[in-house]
């Protein structure tokens, strides 16, 4: 019996594919909802690392500014020379070499050992 609308009904096989595809684009879209929940979490905890980042930096401040202080402290305390840290011992330069040499000593915090 043919329809007076000129219908035409799609066979099975046509009908399959056409859910396959509406099945696929559910797929996807659930996928894309799955990547941006994921995106989110990802970006919460890259958050979350810079501000650990930030304080780790506000520490290395903090630590570099107690040392300065300390070895301002320490040079009044001992004058300029040289420690060693390993054996604590401390030698100082004489006024004299300091002036001939005229080279700046560095921190106790970097002089190598001996």
């Amino acid at each position: 019996m043919e329809n007076q609308n000129n219908e035409i009904k799609f066979n099975e096989e046509d009908l399959e594919k056409i859910k396959i595809f509406q099945q696929r684009y559910v797929e996807i879209q659930m996928g894309f909802g799955q990547a941006e929940i994921n995106r989110a979490r990802l970006e919460s905890q890259l958050k979350s690392v810079d501000e650990f980042v930030d304080n780790l930096k506000q520490n290395l401040d903090s630590i570099q500014e107690e040392e300065r202080t300390f070895i301002q402290d320490v040079n009044k305390k001992y004058g300029d020379g040289v420690l060693n840290p390993a054996t604590g011992v401390f030698t100082p330069n004489s006024s004299a070499e300091n002036k001939e040499q005229e080279l700046p000593t560095a921190p106790i915090s970097q002089q190598a050992t001996s």
